[in-house]
């Protein structure tokens, strides 16, 4: 009696395990009787017809089956040996939608009983697990490649900056020097042009890397657009007519210039990449009130217009172009990180998706209408500021306005001789009496033994022996109060790691302009004098 017992708490205990281990698979387990019946099933099978599992027992099979996949089924129960038999299929579910199923399935002896046993993957969803899974590999990548972009031109900034600043710098000081009309003045300011394109990608390039630090400022989107038409029309290729439609009367924005570039040079090659075999874009800009009417009157088709805040004036940007524009799935998912139906190598998926983020930021919205061979128009909508331009243009030449000139005395602390050069040229010829080492250690030893008045010290940050930042630690104590302005080619956390805490000195980024100089150690010297510091 006693060894019945426990045979029948062992049944009773194999039976538990079953239904807990079955339970816990992610496959659809069933057991069919050799008519089709379903004798039982796991909740991730009941899961997968959509049938409660407590109505699974005594149900038939067959009527899961589509009417194309009975033969399935028909030779499954038919085998008298044991055979395995795989098969994608479909299921019609107790909801009456279908769902695409992997079916594997044998015979099996279970004591006395002979059983057909099923095991169902859900197609579907294991699909959409493999394609987030690629998505989720191809965003890795593509943000290792960023970051190394980012490290790339982060390593590179610092000379590349420096041969920058010494080209448009000695390029200024030539110009100064070619009277008007002169043959050589129009090469001159080629040169003084092609530098300054230069620095701006340099610019953009880390930007797009994360490694600048971004200042705002007013800024003319019509100068923007016309100063980079020529830039456009190489890079867009001579089958498409690039029109330029710009309202003289639009207002300025308050962002950073590079990003407005970024902007319209993303928005551009996009246009180009929608018309391969050519045809027109057009660029406008327009004064615009994003009120309520405007928002109800908003196209259809587009992402973001109607879901603008009413109210401010903005600045409109808008890129019109004839190609192959989009059905509305491709729409919908445009603006994602990573998004493309570019061929591989063709594109990163990131350019619209930055243009979208810079956008958001500055408080401002994206529009699209587009239909497929029908064309594109995307509609860049940018708060306007009421703040003014400053009144001084950025010139080719060395000599600056007279707000900027002075008398003071400026040690100027630099390891890249031509930039130096450059720096010492540009002080002395505005008026400044200037002292120069070129490394930290030599640059105390000089402040240590001239007996006169030092108001400034103009330093780079990354220098051997002594960085800047400690040059500047020391020199404060030696002079209490004098200004410090730091310079230099690397930008963001390189600059961090030497030190330079955000607020406390000024910081002039290279390549810096004649003016930029000028500017920046004005404002050093006249912030000094508002302070009434003792030196």
């Amino acid at each position: 009696m006693k060894e019945l017992l426990n045979a029948v708490r062992v049944k009773a205990l194999n039976q538990d395990f079953h239904r807990e281990l079955t339970a816990a698979l992610d496959e659809g387990v069933a057991a069919l009787s050799m008519e089709g019946t379903l004798l039982y099933g796991n909740p991730r099978f009941a899961a997968l017809l959509q049938v409660p599992a407590d109505l699974l027992p005594g149900a038939c099979m067959r009527s899961f089956f589509m009417p194309e996949d009975q033969d399935f089924l028909d030779a499954l129960l038919a085998d008298k040996g044991n055979a395995t038999f795989k098969r994608e299929t479909r299921l019609l579910r107790g909801d009456g939608s279908v769902v695409a199923v992997f079916l594997s399935a044998r015979r099996a002896r279970i004591g006395k009983e002979r059983l057909v046993c099923l095991a169902a993957v859900d197609l579907t969803e294991m699909r959409r697990s493999e394609t987030v899974s690629r998505i989720s590999e191809e965003q890795l990548r593509q943000s290792q490649k960023m970051e190394a972009v980012g490290r790339l031109a982060s390593g590179v900034a610092h000379d590349f900056n420096n041969f920058l600043t010494a080209i448009n710098g000695f390029s200024a000081f030539l110009l100064d020097m070619v009277e008007e009309g002169s043959p050589l003045r129009s090469g001159l300011l080629e040169i003084s042009r092609a530098g300054e394109r230069a620095a701006s990608l340099t610019k953009q390039l880390l930007t797009f890397g994360r490694k600048q630090t971004l200042a705002p400022q007013v800024v003319d989107v019509n100068e923007v657009v016309t100063e980079m038409h020529r830039m456009l029309r190489r890079l867009i290729g001579e089958d498409v007519d690039l029109v330029l439609n710009l309202d003289p009367k639009v207002g300025s924005v308050l962002f950073n210039p590079g990003q407005i570039e970024q902007i319209i040079l993303n928005l551009s090659l996009n246009a180009r990449d929608a018309m391969p075999k050519g045809g027109r874009l057009v660029v406008e800009t327009l004064n615009v009130e994003l009120d309520e009417t405007f928002r109800e009157a908003a196209p259809p088709g587009n992402s973001g217009e109607a879901d603008a805040k009413p109210g401010g004036p903005f600045l409109l940007l808008r890129f019109t172009d004839n190609g192959t524009g989009m059905d509305p799935d491709v729409r919908d998912r445009l603006f994602e990180p990573f998004f493309t139906t570019k061929k591989p190598g063709r594109g990163t998926g990131l350019g619209l998706s930055t243009v979208y983020g810079i956008v958001k930021q500055c408080g401002g919205h994206v529009g699209i209408e587009s239909e497929r061979g029908r064309g594109t128009v995307f509609r860049v909508y940018l708060p306007r500021t009421d703040q003014k331009q400053k009144a001084l243009r950025q010139i080719p030449g060395s000599q600056w306005p007279e707000p900027y000139r002075g008398t003071e005395t400026i040690l100027v602390v630099e390891d890249e001789y031509p930039v130096r050069k450059l720096t010492r040229h540009l002080l002395a010829g505005n008026g400044y009496l200037v002292l120069e080492a070129s490394d930290g250690m030599e640059a105390l030893a000089l402040i240590r033994a001239y007996p006169g008045t030092i108001h400034l010290l103009l330093t780079d940050v990354v220098m051997p022996n002594l960085n800047g930042s400690r040059l500047a630690e020391e020199v404060v104590l030696l002079r209490p109060g004098i200004r410090v302005l730091y310079m230099s080619g690397y930008t963001g956390d390189t600059v961090v790691r030497c030190g330079i805490r955000e607020g406390e000195h000024g910081f002039l980024s290279k390549p810096f302009t004649p003016l930029a100089l000028g500017q920046k150690v004005r404002e050093s010297l006249d912030l000094a004098t508002s302070s009434a510091c003792p030196n």
